[in-house]
């Protein structure tokens, strides 16, 4: 299966990770790449699109709640748009959602980003 990740500036402060394939313990780490790369270049505000994913393990929550927490540390965010109603049931079972906000469509993810890094 083919596995990418890819970021995008959609504001001065506000970037989208966009994955598409499985993440799992040997995906996660590009994943970790990218969340950190978005991060380090000063973006506050980030959307992870896991429109393209069909699979979410314990590591990828794992590294997605300490991007959060990163994030939070220095007054930023990161939400998740996921269309996939079993992944984000992945998100309410681990009460992940009452974490981060968590978006059926990556348009309202993006909205709430630019919104919050007020752009």
């Amino acid at each position: 299966m083919t596995f990418n990740v890819g970021t995008s500036t959609i504001a001065e402060a506000a970037a989208v990770v966009t994955v598409d394939g499985e993440l799992d313990l040997f995906t996660a780490p590009q994943l970790q790449e990218a969340l950190l790369e978005a991060i380090e270049t000063g973006h506050t505000g980030v959307l992870v699109d896991l429109s393209g994913s069909t699979f979410v393990d314990s590591t990828t929550l794992g590294l997605l709640m300490g991007s959060f927490e990163r994030l939070a540390e220095s007054g930023g965010t990161l939400a998740v748009a996921c269309h996939d109603p079993n992944l984000r049931r992945i998100f309410e079972i681990t009460l992940l959602d009452q974490v981060f906000r968590v978006f059926a469509a990556r348009e309202d993810g993006e909205a709430y980003v630019r919104e919050f890094v007020g752009a």
